[in-house]
């Protein structure tokens, strides 16, 4: 038997001085901070899933071509039976008003900001905040960066999780 995996796609926004914007989830207290994205639906493309997703989560157009930012693997878990692996893509950098003119959809998000990368720190479990910062140093890079260890029952060093949110 093949193993079996999910696919998923998003973006990484910027704030015109750099600082990540991330979406606060509704459904999710593991993981409260999360990048405009979602699952693959049947026939559809990474880069295809980051625009609509975004478009759906934010309004926000998420203008091509795609650049890749980070590629990002997890093993599956209890609350997440498949492995997952997806695509990071960089959205670019928004203007104020384009960050406040956001418009979020409720059952999914409840909230909008822009914070320094140091900042975001306190707000996100470990693995999260690593790669929030791994992101950060692709785009000021240029290379991508290959997250291999997002698995979904345990944090960096070997702490178990729990968590029931979306493959993200």
């Amino acid at each position: 038997m093949l193993p079996k995996a999910t696919l998923f796609g998003a973006v990484f926004f910027t704030d015109m001085d750099d600082r990540p914007v991330q979406l606060h989830a509704v459904y999710s207290h593991e993981h409260p901070w999360q990048l405009p994205g979602g699952t693959c639906e049947s026939g559809e493309r990474p880069w295809e899933t980051a625009v609509r997703e975004t478009e759906e989560e934010t309004g926000l157009v998420v203008p091509g071509p795609p650049r890749l930012l980070a590629a990002v693997f997890g093993l599956p878990g209890a609350a997440w039976p498949l492995a997952t692996a997806g695509f990071v893509f960089d959205g670019g950098r928004l203007a104020d008003h384009q960050i406040k003119h956001i418009r979020l959809d409720p059952e999914e998000h409840d909230e909008v900001r822009v914070l320094s990368l140091e900042d975001w720190r306190a707000l996100m479990p470990g693995r999260d905040f690593a790669r929030l910062a791994a992101l950060t140093q692709a785009r000021r890079t240029g290379t991508a960066a290959y997250i291999g260890a997002w698995d979904w029952d345990t944090e960096p060093g070997g702490t178990t999780t729990s968590t029931k949110e979306e493959a993200r």
